[in-house]
């Protein structure tokens, strides 16, 4: 699996049995396990370890085996959970089946069996939980074309492969930064690998203004797409078109719950990040995305590849890892951490 090691809860009042069961996930699937000795105790587990799968027998004391499905099912619908007994009947199967267990295994346990069911079903949960995440809606502003990709090409990438719904907003064709053409269809192969859409705009390049009829522009996108999470340029850069833009935006979507302002290669010392997005798993796409500015990488160093793994290893002194986006945090809803969640599981 892509989101790292399965995590498994071993539920089982014998000591030696759920040691067994530990060791077997551990060392022959690699999973990460922790155990309970009965079922009051796994409920307590699960309150600071997040499993991807419950593996638990049925005969425990207090808080037994079926009595903890119907609790977790109430709890939690989509986590799998496995039963195991020594008991072999047809009531018992029967009882765990209605009871809405995912995999009922007899002991002594036939390893192979229990290996099998145990990354099937982590597999299955975790598409399942990827399926009822609400997705974002997510729209990214910027005064030229490849602004977005140099400032956070990497969270964009995540939240594609999350499934979100992105959106560029591109203020200017960037007339003065090269062959407007050009780069028109530059942007728009850089948006159609990340499967955004865009939104190319005919404001005069080098001539933005914060007010007044960007202002208007950005509402409307707004009004049609319904971000609930927005990035742009921080105020804190030397390019007027950038401040502009950070301007406009913060006026414009005053009614986002989320808001968010990414470094640029004309950023200021006084860009204070306060939230740094590992993009480990990210970087690769990113350099794809500027790689489609073509007309530009032969006189923008900033766009060296070197350069912008460079820029990403510097950030990640802050936020771990090997590659990191910082941003200048405007205002935030709890559903922000969903891109910050893909990218920890991903590691």
């Amino acid at each position: 699996m892509s989101d790292g090691a399965p995590r498994v809860l071993v539920v089982d009042d014998d000591p030696d049995v759920a040691l067994l069961v530990r060791t077997v996930l551990e060392r022959r699937a690699g999973c990460e396990v922790v155990t309970a000795g009965d079922g009051l105790s796994a409920v307590e587990r699960l309150e600071t370890f997040a499993a991807d799968v419950v593996v638990t027998d049925i005969e425990m004391p207090g808080l037994d085996g079926l009595e903890l499905l119907a609790e977790l099912r109430r709890r939690n619908p989509l986590v799998p959970v496995v039963v195991m007994t020594a008991h072999v009947s047809v009531e018992y199967a029967v009882s765990a089946l209605r009871a809405q267990a995912d995999e009922f295994l007899t002991k002594p346990l036939d390893n192979a069996r229990l290996i099998e069911a145990v990354t099937r079903l982590a597999a299955e949960g975790r598409a399942r939980r990827e399926a009822a995440k609400p997705k974002q809606v997510v729209l990214a502003i910027g005064a030229h074309p490849d602004d977005v990709e140099i400032g956070v090409g990497g969270v964009l990438a995540a939240h594609a492969r999350a499934g979100d719904s992105i959106t560029i907003l591109t203020l200017s064709r960037g007339a003065r930064g090269g062959d407007a053409d050009s780069r028109q269809h530059e942007s728009l192969a850089s948006a159609e690998r990340l499967g955004a859409r865009l939104f190319l705009k005919d404001l005069v390049d080098t001539e933005i203004s914060g007010g007044g009829a960007t202002v208007r522009l950005i509402e409307e996108v707004v009004a049609e797409i319904q971000p609930t999470v927005v990035y742009t340029h921080s105020e804190h850069d030397r390019h007027q078109d950038h401040r502009a833009a950070n301007e406009a935006t913060l006026v414009a979507t005053r009614r986002v719950g989320t808001v968010a302002c990414y470094q640029s290669p004309s950023s200021t010392i006084d860009f204070r990040p306060t939230r740094f997005v590992r993009i480990d798993d990210y970087l690769a796409e990113k350099l794809q995305l500027l790689a489609c500015f073509a007309s530009q990488t032969a006189t923008r160093d900033y766009l060296d590849p070197a350069f912008v793994t460079a820029t990403a290893r510097y950030w990640s002194r802050f936020g771990g890892g090997a590659a990191v986006e910082p941003l200048e945090v405007v205002r935030e809803t709890a559903e922000f951490i969903g891109v910050q969640e893909l990218t920890k599981l991903e590691r």
